[in-house]
């Protein structure tokens, strides 16, 4: 587990990989963010996506439909293999996957302790800021994969997924260096030949 947790610290602490600070309301519809670090044969990987583009909206759930949206959202991006496919020769095998959905009322305090004539403006506010929220999944995945030198691509079957998504940006951190590279629903096989 202390390799996944130094591939981890690499993924969020390097100044090529990771923003110094990062904000929900900072992302664009269409895009979503991959940082994959390989280590020997462990393999991490961490994914934040536009609510929009897992489940066609950034809102809070007001309806059972919605919810059941989310729960699916969730549930497919719980499975790595089946949205980033890699060679068969790789070998990989998920050792841990983890999402969830994050929305900016779980980073956001409000004061409840205010006078009551300022209600209605409270509750003005309120209505606004739940018209705008913004949402994001975020998942980490850890895979074990036998034969690393044999990812010589990823294919991502995340676009068929989910039909929103127009875009991955991507960091990778191996041994032999960091490099970015973008993904698009009209290119979905990203070209590794000699990165691991």
């Amino acid at each position: 587990m202390k390799r996944t947790l130094a591939i981890s610290t690499i993924l969020l602490a390097g100044p090529l990989l990771a923003e110094d600070t990062r904000q929900l309301d900072a992302h664009e519809h269409g895009v979503g963010e991959l940082n994959i670090a390989i280590d020997g044969t462990t393999l991490a990987m961490e994914l934040h996506a536009p609510g929009a583009d897992i489940v066609g909206f950034e809102y809070k759930a007001k309806s059972e439909e919605d919810r059941k949206a989310i729960d699916s959202g969730v549930a497919t991006l719980a499975r790595p293999l089946e949205l980033f496919v890699f060679p068969a020769a790789a070998e990989c095998n998920v050792t841990q996957a983890s999402a969830a959905l994050e929305s900016e009322d779980d980073h956001h305090d409000h004061d409840h302790g205010h006078d009551h004539e300022h209600h209605d403006e409270h509750a003005e506010h309120e209505e606004h800021a739940e018209e705008t929220t913004h949402s994001e999944f975020h998942a980490e995945y850890n895979l074990n994969c036998s034969d690393p030198s044999a990812i010589s691509e990823i294919t991502f079957a995340y676009f068929e997924a989910f039909p929103n998504a127009r875009e991955l940006e991507i960091q990778i951190a191996s041994a032999s260096g960091a490099q970015s590279f973008e993904v698009t629903r009209e290119q979905p096989t990203l070209d590794l030949r000699g990165m691991f």
